[in-house]
């Protein structure tokens, strides 16, 4: 349910005073309850309310002696006339007996195309220092995902500009793609890369949602997409790692209802990005923790799996607009046998696996080609010589895994002809898939490269057919295309 916009509060619409103002504070004027604070532990509120208890879900606000509002939302009923709220802000300056006020509603975000060019927190508040937008329309953060009807399944290829990707785990329209990697793998930078591309032909609006993201962090995107010339397209919802947990599980669900406006209500295009889906999961965990749930499997909340879907299950093409999604997704400890990683792998169409190993030999972006996936690699999708070129190329790869050992030990001399061969096209391969980003040209010095997925497949069939075999593999590593060798744009 929508609402008209009135003076914000905690993420909910007050309104002014009188018969009109109690009905759009709910569907009727008795869903506004009134009540006070009776327990503070930490941002868990026991608020006990005067008459009805607002629903499960519903946002609350109280006021400290101060004046400061501090929202929450409605978790469970602790009794008769008792709530269990979460606060989304910090409870300190909170005291018992402080007044509550709900209005029976869930929590809301200002959506609209005025929230175009800014940077906001979950409530629409501006986090960029400009006036707040100015948006007649509020949606619910938390809503049903689209029924299976309505629901469009994934179309044609969508092609990223980004070699690696493009070939071994292509993304397509309406799909949700993930780049998994432990700490210092290049996460954000892949992520920010494939914005960038995307963005400069994305008809249509990103919406960016950094879920506990580092202040350093979302200046940087800010910074960047303002240097594209592509902000004015963008919308920027942060939940920082200074906010507390019952935000940092909002701000997901806040960045989605603003792209779900536009992709059903507007009817256009969006690219709805996520970093980081694992923060979302620790902040569901804290979340958990401070309720008083006995954790399930290595200290994760006994609803994982249903609040990671709750999340995805959102993220998806309908029959009114398209969204792509990519999101990163820390690994712990670099095992990608923790629960919440392989709960979210059941989500995904492709997903994108960056390797610690490749990282420290300098190749970059740092994707593992056979850890990698994607739901798309079927011959009636890629087509045929794309297909063909995939399969050999994950065999010499593989090969070349295999015989690493060997090599290390006994050197090249050792190995058969035909092995001889198989290592330095796989080598090859592997310099050729690295890439100047443009995203990192003022790091680098090296200018951005953008390829096209035909340009890719008919270069990695010429390494394969043996065509370079003369080249060694260090003028294939940071190039474009093939055609740069020749070009003499290869090496910096």
């Amino acid at each position: 349910m929508r609402h008209a916009e009135g003076d914000e509060w905690g993420g909910l619409v007050r309104h002014a005073e009188g018969d009109e103002a109690d009905q759009r504070l709910g569907r009727d004027a008795g869903e506004r309850s009134t009540g006070r604070v009776i327990s503070i532990r930490g941002t868990v509120l026991e608020i006990r309310f005067d008459g009805r208890l607002p629903p499960i879900g519903a946002g609350v606000r109280a006021r400290t002696r101060a004046g400061r509002r501090v929202s929450g939302e409605v978790i469970a009923h602790a009794g008769v006339h008792t709530a269990r709220v979460i606060a989304i802000e910090s409870t300190r300056g909170l005291r018992r007996g402080d007044p509550v006020e709900s209005a029976g509603r869930p929590l809301e975000v200002p959506v609209g195309k005025a929230l175009l060019g800014r940077v906001i927190d979950l409530h629409g508040t501006p986090l960029d220092g400009r006036p707040a937008p100015d948006c007649p329309i509020r949606a619910p953060l938390r809503r049903p995902p689209p029924s299976v009807s309505e629901r469009r399944s994934g179309g044609e290829i969508y092609e990223t500009g980004i070699k690696v990707v493009d070939f071994f785990c292509p993304i397509v329209h309406g799909g949700r793609a993930a780049v998994f990697g432990g700490a210092g793998v290049g996460k954000t930078v892949v992520l920010t890369e494939f914005v960038h591309n995307a963005i400069e032909s994305l008809e249509g609006v990103a919406v960016f949602a950094g879920i506990g993201e580092r202040s350093r962090e979302g200046l940087e995107l800010w910074e960047e997409l303002e240097s594209r010339g592509v902000m004015d397209r963008s919308v920027l919802v942060f939940g920082q790692m200074k906010e507390p947990p019952g935000a940092r599980v909002l701000v997901g669900f806040a960045a989605l209802a603003i792209a779900e406006h536009f992709r059903d209500d507007v009817g256009g295009n969006v690219l709805f990005v996520v970093d980081n889906v694992y923060r979302y999961v620790q902040a569901g965990m804290e979340v958990s923790g401070l309720l008083g749930r006995m954790p399930s499997r290595v200290g994760y909340q006994p609803t994982l799996a249903a609040d990671l879907a709750e999340l995805e299950e959102r993220i998806t093409a309908t029959r009114r607009g398209d969204m792509i999604s990519l999101q990163a997704i820390y690994v712990p400890a670099d095992d990608y046998s923790d629960p919440a990683i392989t709960h979210a792998f059941w989500h995904l169409d492709s997903a994108l696996v960056l390797s610690r190993d490749i990282a420290a030999e300098g190749l970059y972006p740092a994707i593992d080609p056979l850890a990698s996936w994607s739901k798309a690699l079927d011959v009636e999708v890629i087509g045929a010589r794309h297909e063909e070129a995939l399969q050999e190329a994950r065999r010499v790869l593989g090969r070349y895994q295999e015989l690493r050992d060997i090599i290390s030990m006994l050197g090249m001399e050792e190995l058969s002809a035909e092995d001889r061969v198989t290592v330095g096209r796989a080598r090859r391969l592997r310099s050729y898939f690295t890439q100047p980003f443009h995203v990192t040209e003022s790091f680098t010095g090296r200018p951005g490269r953008r390829v096209p997925i035909a340009t890719t497949v008919d270069d990695v069939a010429a390494i394969l057919d043996g065509r370079v075999d003369g080249r060694p593999d260090r003028d294939l590593f940071m190039i474009g295309s093939l055609a740069e060798i020749d070009a003499g744009a290869g090496h910096a």
